[in-house]
C-alpha cells in the first residue's frame, strides 16, 4: 500500500459555523431589504436582531404578522407574552428538575435558564387583538394589521364660544 503526500498543501483548519453562516445572513438581509424595502419601517430596525433567543420566524401576511418562536421543552405555564407601550415581549423560564439537593450531577448540560425577546410594534399593528398559540415547542403569536379604510374622514365642527 502506497500513501500519497501532497507537498506544499495548506494545513487544514476548522471553520466555525458562525464564520460560515454570517456571509449568508448578510446576503439574506440585503436581499430581504431590497425585496421588501419598507419591512424595517413596518417592524422597526431592531425587530430582526441577530443572535437573539428564542429563534424566531416572522411571517408577513396581508392581514396579519405572525411570529413563530422555537421554545422546545417548556410548557405553556413557563411562557409569557406581553405588550407594554408598543413592545411585545416573549419570555420564559426553563426550570429542570428540582429536589436534587441530596445528589450530585456527574455531568450537567441542561441548565436552568430564563429568556426574553422583544419586538417593537409599529402603528400598523393592532395590539388589542394579538393572539397566541403554543404547540409542540413552537409559540405562534398572531398580530393583526390595522386595516386602513377608504371612508371619507369625518369632519367635526367645533363650536367656538
Amino acid at each position: 500500500m502506497t500513501s500519497i503526500i501532497r507537498r506544499g498543501a495548506l494545513p487544514a483548519r476548522t471553520i466555525s459555523k458562525r464564520e460560515f453562516l454570517t456571509p449568508f445572513d448578510e446576503i439574506f438581509n440585503t436581499l430581504l431589504g431590497d425585496v421588501f424595502p419598507t419591512l424595517h419601517q413596518e417592524f422597526g430596525n431592531d425587530f430582526f436582531v441577530q443572535g437573539s433567543y428564542p429563534k424566531c420566524n416572522v411571517l408577513n401576511f396581508d392581514d396579519r404578522v405572525e411570529i413563530e418562536a422555537a421554545i422546545p421543552g417548556l410548557s405553556r405555564s413557563n411562557v409569557d407574552v406581553e405588550v407594554i407601550e408598543g413592545v411585545l415581549t416573549i419570555k420564559g423560564e426553563s426550570n429542570q428538575r428540582s429536589g436534587v439537593e441530596d445528589s450530585q450531577y456527574v455531568k450537567r448540560e441542561l441548565k436552568r435558564s430564563a429568556f426574553a425577546r422583544s419586538f417593537r410594534l409599529e402603528d400598523n399593528l393592532d395590539e388589542a387583538k394579538i393572539t397566541g398559540e403554543y404547540a409542540n415547542g413552537i409559540l405562534t403569536v398572531s398580530i393583526p394589521k390595522v386595516v386602513p379604510t377608504d371612508a371619507e374622514p369625518v369632519v367635526r365642527r367645533i363650536e367656538i364660544k
